[in-house]
């Protein structure tokens, strides 16, 4: 048997977990004499696996300075070589720029790299007139010196010589949680200010400007927009400290108007083979930009995204900030405009790792706190969604103490939303996630793919809401894991090759349903229960394909000896796993006669509504090919 070799474990790193406590819903986990976390039972005694990760957020951003030539980088890492690729991002000629990069680069040395804008990117190359301008703004790209794109970051600076670098925004800024009445405009700046956000609408023949403002300076700005108007175009226009920017959107009707829309959906983006910026640093950047930029061109009100955006599975939360920075920077041009809501995937995985040097195996939990380190808590940090989800499943009735938090947060990772006619429920099928839990129950969590009880009950009673809600007429559901998987994931999903016995694990007990039996109730609520619902979109599996769910569909594995359901209806199951990932090929189920246009290419989903009316029309982002069209609703 090779012989496993770990990094030596520091003792610092788990004096730094000294008072932490152990969540009641895990099983066989105890503090050692160091301090650290242990997985110990009668057979083994596993530390956790400690290592720091090899590149931060912070220091990729590089501290970028002002010098006399240009702006000089620092990122605080001796040993970091490589390259920095240097551009304009050329604001004024471009709705949505992107860096267009000089010819040269400039080499990064123990951890230093200097760029000359005086001399390199004047004359024929001074394409944004910073010269007369005496400002601009520098896009940048970090490349290992083994090849590895690591980072796509961007400053802003003025002067003619000497530089100064001034207040930056480096991501966003985003549209967020827009109704026909109200909108959150997020983004980071490089330096805390109080920064203000002017619109400028018409109402009439009558130009009208409202302004907003942070309440205190921050890096981090959420901004809300409150009392707007419905189905009105605004500009807004963010004062930071530096250059403002000005961009638009435009809030959705009335609801219930019933007037025609376009949505677009994908998942599953995390890196790809093939070289460049199929691999960012964990997210596939290449398909990324072409899906949004399609999205875009189609008139898309908004993008739904559910899952693995990022490649993840990092014991560390300071590792997948830098894939989640890279992911949304490859949407942010775009996203300036319209809303991008997220759901969790596997990937989207901050955990607890222990090796056992005997077996080879590993066991991986969500990682605790959970208030602060947990996947679903680093997930909710990075994005802002809608707040109506539930609470988490303490209080369920496997929860092992209802005086403590012994599970994470569903904050901003179940929730909902509506636009016009149109809810989207967007579900976490990959909530206290226990990556090895199937195969082996010591550590207890979760599985991939079962919905917990009280995500089920708040489940069923937003969807009681919107069935007696009269201005909805069409509800889709967006879940990460398919109900009925084709292609990649037969093996576990809701399905795991028709076995029911795997299910949740919650402080060493398995709780009473497996996996095929919440399916069912699942599908019971959906189909039976639920007229409104129209489709299931999801993705893991890294393809498009559709089914077409019915009474006629065979759903059980021979010899199924639970009771089972009938399904009273139609409806249908939209996989779209497709933007960007490793793909899968076609498996054989009993429900493959049902599936119609599996298809490995990349794909971009777009569902067309009008009034009762639903379509959806599938393209490839790369050639613009259609991939499928068909009618959802009449």
């Amino acid at each position: 048997m090779k012989k496993l070799i770990f990094p030596i474990l520091v003792l610092g790193s788990f004096l730094c977990h000294a008072q932490l406590k152990i969540p009641l819903s895990y099983s066989n986990l105890n503090i050692d004499h160091s301090g650290g976390l242990r997985f110990e039972n009668q057979i083994s005694k596993i530390n956790a696996f400690v290592q720091a990760p090899e590149f931060t957020l912070s220091n990729l951003i590089g501290n970028p300075t002002g010098s006399a030539r240009g702006i000089d980088f620092n990122f605080r890492m001796k040993n970091f070589n490589g390259t920095l690729f240097f551009g304009f991002i050329p604001q004024d000629d471009s709705k949505h720029p992107f860096p267009v990069y000089f010819k040269k680069s400039t080499p990064i040395e123990n951890g230093l790299a200097s760029v000359n804008i005086k001399d390199q990117l004047s004359g024929m190359y001074d394409m944004v007139n910073w010269s007369q301008k005496e400002k601009g703004v520098l896009g940048y790209r970090l490349v290992s010196e083994t090849g590895k794109l690591l980072y796509d970051g961007k400053v802003a600076f003025k002067g003619s010589g000497p530089f100064q670098v001034v207040p930056t925004i480096i991501e966003g800024p985003f549209i967020n949680k827009l109704t026909d009445d109200n909108c959150v405009i997020s983004f980071v700046t490089n330096r805390a200010v109080l920064a203000s956000i002017k619109i400028e609408y018409k109402v009439g023949y009558d130009t009208k400007i409202k302004e907003y403002r942070d309440a205190t300076s921050t890096k981090v700005h959420e901004i809300e927009l409150s009392k707007l108007i419905p189905e009105t175009d605004f500009i807004y226009e963010i004062s930071y400290g530096g250059e403002p920017l000005q961009f638009s959107f435009t809030t959705p009707p009335e609801k219930g108007s019933r007037k025609p829309f376009t949505f677009a959906y994908a998942s599953d983006s995390r890196f790809a083979a093939g070289g460049g910026e199929r691999n960012l640093y964990g997210t596939n950047y290449y398909i990324m930009k072409k899906i949004m930029a399609l999205a875009h061109y189609e008139g898309a009100a908004f993008m739904q995204f559910t899952g693995d955006m990022v490649n993840g599975y990092c014991i560390d939360k300071k590792e997948i900030e830098i894939q989640y920075a890279n992911w949304k920077r490859s949407i942010e041009t775009f996203a300036h405009y319209m809303p991008v809501y997220v759901g969790m995937g596997n990937h989207e995985c901050v955990m607890w790792l222990f090796i056992d040097e005997i077996s080879e195996k590993k066991y991986m939990i969500d990682k605790f706190p959970f208030e602060t380190e947990s996947s679903e808590a680093v997930f909710a940090g990075q994005f802002v969604h809608f707040e109506n989800g539930p609470e988490g499943e303490d209080g369920s009735s496997y929860d092992p103490d209802p005086r403590s938090t012994d599970f994470p947060t569903y904050k901003e990772n179940v929730y909902y939303y509506v636009y016009d006619n149109m809810a989207m429920v967007v579900l976490n099928s990959d909530y206290w996630y226990a990556p090895s839990l199937f195969y082996n129950v010591l550590t207890s969590g979760n599985i991939h793919g079962y919905l917990m009880d009280n995500q089920m009950q708040w489940l069923r009673q937003t969807l009681k809401k919107l069935e007696s809600d009269k201005s909805i007429d069409h509800v889709f559901i967006t879940q990460h894991t398919p109900v009925f998987p084709n292609g990649g994931h037969v093996a576990d999903d809701m399905w795991y090759g028709g076995n029911n016995l795997p299910r949740p694990v919650v402080g060493g007990t398995a709780v009473k349903k497996g996996i095929l039996e919440r399916r069912d109730e699942y599908l019971q609520l959906l189909v039976n229960e639920s007229p409104k619902v129209v489709a299931i979109l999801t993705g893991d599996e890294h393809n498009y394909n559709k089914l077409e769910l019915g009474p006629e569909t065979e759903i059980y594995p021979t010899n199924y000896k639970k009771e089972k359901i009938k399904l009273n209806r139609k409806l249908f199951q939209i996989n779209n796993g497709a933007a960007g990932a490793p793909y899968y090929a076609q498996e054989v189920t009993p429900w493959t006669p049902h599936v119609s246009n599996f298809s490995t290419q990349n794909a971009l989903v777009l569902i067309d509504v009008e009034g009762t009316k639903v379509k959806a029309r599938v393209l490839n982002p790369d050639t613009l090919e259609s991939i499928d069209e068909f009618i959802l609703r009449e």
